[in-house]
């Protein structure tokens, strides 16, 4: 549907395309004529003959530009051939996929393949001749006419996979994980009660010494609102009253949570921030961010994970690796989904193993020649171990330099490192129906080095 073209965006955009991690196309959308389809095949042999997970950005090929953003394992491309702001074009494209999830529910190549006619109406909506129109969800839902089809049926009572959704307000509740992945809006589903998320996810990135000294830490945080409101004018967030920007803001008495900077969504309200921690919103369907966060150099408790490695070879030339790894965390809390890599010798032919419970796995993976140690559940204060003894044909005092350092992949539910809380979730006008609000705390690890 056109719309006024003074409204839009000064940046064209030639492409949009959707390719799955493969190189499947999903979604390939034409707009301006100014190239051939091969660009899609352009593009993927460009990104995957490049080394390392992070590829750029930006790429050019013949006077064409490739602007892409990865997510939920998927490359989504624009093209073009003008000069724009790179950062316009990135902009759109992540709020592009933000839109998806909105209105498929979640993000994945299932999801863009079951709703792809969904996808084009909207990119129709959004790109008027390559000219960006709006990415807003409240202007979409005028005009989105086609109806979402969920990968996974909702049910509120399905707790085959229960979440870490639960909040001061809901302390008796527990709501499953997938209650906040279903599209925002669906005729068919008029049952769904009028509900609110808040998530508030830290990434971690943490480098510990040999020594076992911690040599770099940081955290990037953010809020998340996601709404499935019909209409609400405005929502009262109340963060720790102890919040602290920088070091200048300590007030010197209670347990003050800081971080060193923030970055606020432009529709926040900042009246009550300075004196009481309340962050305001109007809150529109679907997901914002309103609230980023970061902190260097400085973590208020002790890193979650400490590792006591030993490496040495036996009496038969083997390599082994002795490995004890302690959590760090409450003794009520738990790390999920913990991985531990271990690179090895290029030569390592063969692994077995000792783990310390039944329900770990260890395998050698030989494309990167390291090993891989999988914990599905790590509950805190608990101290794991595992020995690996590899087959390494010429292992020498050489080899063992090749040993580390080790990495972690983690999920920590119900925690932040900051110590960031919401204190409460208010509503305004009151709503027909008391509405479910629900907060979850998560924390991830972004990068985790431990040098050995």
């Amino acid at each position: 549907m056109f719309r006024n073209r003074a409204n839009a965006v000064g940046t064209m955009i030639s492409q949009v395309f959707i390719l799955s991690s493969k190189g499947d196309h999903l979604i390939y959308k034409d707009f301006r004529g100014e190239a051939s389809n091969n660009v899609i095949n352009v593009f993927y042999e460009m990104v995957t003959s490049l080394r390392g997970d992070q590829p750029p950005v930006v790429m050019n090929h013949e006077g064409l530009h490739f602007i892409h953003v990865r997510q939920g394992g998927l490359y989504c491309v624009a093209t073009t051939t003008a000069n724009p702001s790179p950062f316009t074009i990135i902009e759109f494209l992540n709020r592009f996929l933000g839109l998806i999830k909105d209105y498929c529910g979640s993000l994945s190549e299932k999801s863009v393949k079951m709703n792809f006619a969904l996808i084009y109406e909207m990119l129709d909506e959004m790109l008027d001749y390559g000219y960006i129109q709006t990415s807003s969800t409240d202007i979409l839902k005028n005009f989105i006419q086609t109806e979402a089809v969920s990968s996974k049926p909702f049910s509120l009572f399905d707790l085959s996979n229960v979440g870490l959704f639960g909040a001061d307000t809901q302390q008796s509740k527990v709501a499953p994980s997938a209650a906040a992945s279903r599209p925002i809006m669906s005729s068919r589903d008029q049952g769904v009660k009028n509900e609110i998320f808040v998530d508030v996810i830290e990434r971690l990135t943490v480098v510990i010494g040999a020594n076992g000294v911690l040599m770099k830490a940081e955290i990037q945080g953010e809020i998340r609102v996601k709404c499935y409101l019909p209409s609400c004018s405005e929502m009262r967030i109340g963060l720790n009253e102890e919040f602290s920007i920088g070091k200048s803001q300590l007030r010197g008495y209670g347990s003050a949570v800081r971080v060193d900077e923030c970055r606020f969504h432009q529709a926040v309200k900042l009246e009550e921030f300075d004196s009481y921690r309340i962050l305001r919103i109007c809150p529109s369907q679907g997901e914002q961010t309103v609230m980023q966060y970061q902190l260097s150099d400085d973590l208020p408790s002790a890193p979650p994970f400490r590792l006591f490695p030993t490496v040495e070879r036996d009496s038969g030339g083997r390599l082994l690796i002795y490995l004890k790894l302690r959590c760090d965390l409450p003794p009520k809390s738990a790390a999920l989904n913990v991985s531990v890599t271990v690179p090895v010798p290029k030569g390592s032919l063969s692994l077995s193993q000792e783990l310390s419970s039944p329900d770990q796995k260890a395998e050698l993976q030989p494309s990167s020649k390291a090993v891989l140690w999988e914990i599905p559940r790590f509950p805190g204060g608990a101290q794991l171990s595992a020995l690996f003894k590899l087959e390494v044909p010429g292992l020498s005092s050489a080899s063992l330099l090749e040993v580390g350092p080790v990495s972690l992949s983690f999920e920590l539910p119900k925690h932040t490192c900051t110590g960031l809380q919401i204190r409460f979730l208010r509503l305004s006008p009151a709503q027909p129906g008391p509405p479910q609000r629900w907060v979850r705390y998560v924390t991830h690890s972004d990068s985790y080095t431990i040098r050995i």
